[in-house]
């Protein structure tokens, strides 16, 4: 006789007690050790119809600890008791484990279900023909009780209990964001100190409550400005940007924190600067698309090179000014020569780092310094003049030798026509630009500034002498 066989016949010879409480627990101990025999033997597994497998298997010990230990097995599996096993097949283990969610239903009723806020989108969606598996967060045979936290090892594994799986916000506008949520996206964060509620501000292991939002971009804007607790220097500088001044006249679509930095998944990108420009381009695609054509962006894209600038070189990362205004257009020689003045960069090219300089000290340079000084100490307003990118373009700058070189020509004669109407195609030929005169480009401007070179310091030593020869003649003749 099997041993299966003589526990279910050692259940029938059990006298019956008068204590009908205790009767139940002795058979309730002598249906799980009945079931134990042969499941709490590793390797048992239920194939199903698509040929998925479940193991069988039942932790004796970890069983003792589930806040069901009390009940036998034949209270959560009806149709199997300790003299009947009946044989059942499934299409999936999908299939199996929303039929056996069902039974929880039988001890929780949905009142009771719905007292919790967490489980309100589960009875939402399963009116809409989703499926509530309980056991997906819950656990199956070793269910620890929920309201203490301390039985789990962090914060961030008691929300994984949820939203580990395929869970979704549904907004009043019918769009959907999906709260699934990948722990290893958390641990490659620059986050993955923090504890969930250190974000999501008014959540936790005991409460947990439902906010109602008409969009998702309203649920994003929301978010981000949790943002400003710990960042709030960085918060202030982004409320001094176009971004803020736009999203603040009703575009809500302009980006904020979580747009540029994700959400979960935060990482730096500091030091990344392709990631730096693929980031802008989600708004900025157009303008993307013509920087990853010009000299600096196919630099940075197809030979990764980390020399040229970026989006944020430029536009800075928060305190993003309006490219349209006068100050910003002013400042472009600057920003130039942060790249352009600096030797260990422009060097190993082969380009020279007095083009600032030779362009500060042309015509250009020079009035755009006293429309400077005539703003700021006159109070009066600054005239546009003609800065680098002008001539240069913007997320367009070719480069001015080869094929490229008439693209640029062009459109600087375009440029200098704007205040020069009687320009003629070789206007700009005629003007000398930043450029150091050479023999090989300007010849005759090359050799008068070699004659100023040689003729200027003569002069001045003889105008020293003669007023030497001056002195000395008045002291004799005195």
């Amino acid at each position: 006789m099997s041993l299966c066989a003589l526990l279910v016949l050692s259940l029938f010879l059990i006298p019956v007690i008068s204590d009908p409480v205790g009767a139940a627990s002795t058979n309730s101990i002598g249906e799980t050790q009945a079931c134990l025999s042969c499941h709490a033997q590793r390797g048992l597994t239920v194939t199903f119809r698509n040929k998925e497998t479940l193991e069988a298997y039942v932790d004796a010990e970890a069983l003792k600890t589930s806040v069901h230990q009390s009940l036998s097995c034949s209270q959560c599996h009806p149709d199997f008791l300790a003299a009947t096993h009946p044989q059942r097949t499934f299409q999936s283990k999908a299939q199996f484990q929303t039929k056996l969610a069902l039974v929880c239903r039988r001890c929780h009723a949905d009142s009771q279900i719905r007292e919790s806020s967490i489980h309100t989108t589960l009875l939402s969606n399963e009116k809409k023909g989703a499926a509530t598996v309980c056991t997906n967060c819950h656990g199956s045979h070793v269910v620890k009780p929920i309201t203490k936290t301390k039985r789990y090892l962090s914060e961030e594994k008691y929300c994984l209990k949820c939203h580990g799986y395929r869970v979704s916000l549904t907004f009043r506008n019918e769009e959907a964001l999906s709260g699934t949520i990948n722990m290893s996206t958390l641990q490659g964060s620059v986050h993955n100190k923090l504890t969930c509620s250190d974000c999501h501000y008014g959540f936790s292991s005991d409460e947990h409550p439902k906010r109602q939002f008409a969009s998702r971009r309203d649920y994003t804007l929301a978010s981000s400005d949790n943002c400003r607790r710990c960042h709030f220097d960085k918060y202030t500088k982004t409320m001094d940007s176009i971004h803020y001044t736009i999203r603040s006249q009703g575009h809500l679509a302009a980006p904020v924190c979580i747009d540029c930095h994700d959400s979960h998944g935060t990482s730096s990108i500091g030091k990344d600067r392709v990631q730096i420009a693929r980031r802008c381009q989600k708004c900025h695609a157009e303008i993307y698309a013509t920087y990853s054509k010009s000299v600096h962006g196919n630099a940075l894209l197809n030979e990764k090179n980390k020399d040229v600038p970026v989006c944020t070189d430029c536009h800075t990362a928060h305190t993003i000014e309006d490219p349209r205004t006068l100050n910003y257009q002013e400042r472009i020689p600057d920003m130039c020569s942060n790249c352009h003045a600096n030797e260990m960069i422009v060097g190993k090219y082969g380009l020279s780092t007095n083009v600032v300089d030779n362009y500060l000290s042309d015509f250009h340079g020079v009035t755009l310094k006293f429309y400077r000084m005539q703003k700021d100490v006159l109070n009066k307003p600054a005239k546009p003049i003609a800065v680098c990118t002008d001539c240069h373009g913007t997320h367009n700058i070719n480069s001015t030798i080869g094929p490229e070189a008439t693209i640029v020509k062009a459109n600087l004669v375009k440029r200098c026509r704007s205040c020069h109407a009687d320009a003629s195609t070789n206007f700009p030929s005629a003007w000398l630009s930043h450029y150091e005169p050479s023999l090989t480009r300007t010849p005759l401007v090359f050799f008068v500034k070699l004659a100023y070179k040689i003729f200027i310091p003569i002069l001045v030593v003889g105008l020293i002498l003669q007023i030497l020869l001056h002195i000395w003649r008045y002291v004799i003749d005195r």
